[in-house]
């Protein structure tokens, strides 16, 4: 079996290592630095604490981190890549741009190993359920198709790299995108009073939206610091549409807003939403 590294053990990271673990392959991760959280998901997960020399020397590296931290993670694993003798498949599966993935793979090209952009779409796997569907694209995808053998949705998306981080570009701007257009209109409504009304026009006229906001605004509530760089990405993504890169900017700022602890009382107010939501 193979020796992949998951750098890092965060909520989707831990998942995907379990998952991997659980067929049988061994997980590397990086630990150092990280919090008693980490920590605890990596022990959960049967990952193991491994240095940059045994990360460098795995058969597959997959860098799952924070969009704002994807390229500073390349950069710190340059070395440690660029002296292993025999190098990992590094698969970026952060939500980055485009452009972005252009500047990380060129920053792995120059330690000699190999690169794919991945994308991944979807929940952290848990048992019994198939997982997130996870995307790669690039010159030779043959490498990681032994995910598949290892539990992983893995699907090649047609084209070079960046193919796979436009996939994930566009598909988290609908759906992250109308999570955040949503929460905007209700606390809006709920400002002027309207937010009961708002409800009941939705249970009548839009009931499957409302059934997904009910469930999508609490899931949104602790990712929003998160959520809030991968809309920067997304802006940056749409390039010359000025509409599209003020709206996708805007989303950031209310993102990171309601990430800060003065959107606790906005945050609260969006909870109260679909949980009444939830009860209809």
């Amino acid at each position: 079996m193979p020796t992949i590294a998951v750098i890092a053990p965060g909520a989707m990271g831990s998942a995907i290592g379990a998952r991997l673990v659980g067929h049988g392959a061994r997980v590397l991760t990086a630990l150092e630095g990280r919090g008693a959280a980490s920590r605890a998901r990596a022990a959960a997960a049967g990952m193991a604490d491994a240095g940059l020399d045994d990360l460098a020397a795995a058969d597959i590296l997959l860098s799952i981190v924070p969009p704002a931290d994807a390229e500073a993670l390349a950069r710190h694993l340059a070395p440690a890549l660029a002296a292993a003798p025999r190098k990992p498949v590094y698969v970026d599966a952060n939500a980055v741009s485009p452009g972005t993935i252009t500047r990380i793979a060129a920053i792995v090209a120059e330690t000699g190993a190999p690169f794919l952009d991945g994308a991944i779409l979807g929940l952290p796997p848990k048992p019994g359920s198939k997982g997130p569907r996870v995307y790669v694209s690039g010159d030779d995808t043959a490498p990681v198709t032994v995910l598949r053998d290892l539990g992983l949705d893995l699907r090649v998306c047609p084209g070079g790299v960046g193919a796979a981080s436009s996939l994930k570009m566009s598909y988290a701007g609908l759906n992250k995108g109308l999570t955040a257009l949503a929460a905007i209109m209700i606390l809006a409504a709920e400002r002027a009073g309207a937010g009961a009304a708002l409800q009941d026009e939705l249970a009548e006229n839009e009931p499957v939206l409302l059934a997904r906001l009910a469930q999508a605004l609490p899931d949104m509530a602790p990712k929003a610091y998160r959520w809030a760089p991968e809309m920067g990405e997304i802006a940056d993504f749409l390039g010359p549409d000025a509409a599209g890169r003020q709206v996708f900017s805007g989303y950031a700022e209310l993102y990171a807003r309601l990430a800060a602890e003065t959107g606790e009382p906005e945050i609260a107010a969006l909870i109260r939403f679909a949980a009444a939501a939830a009860e209809r």
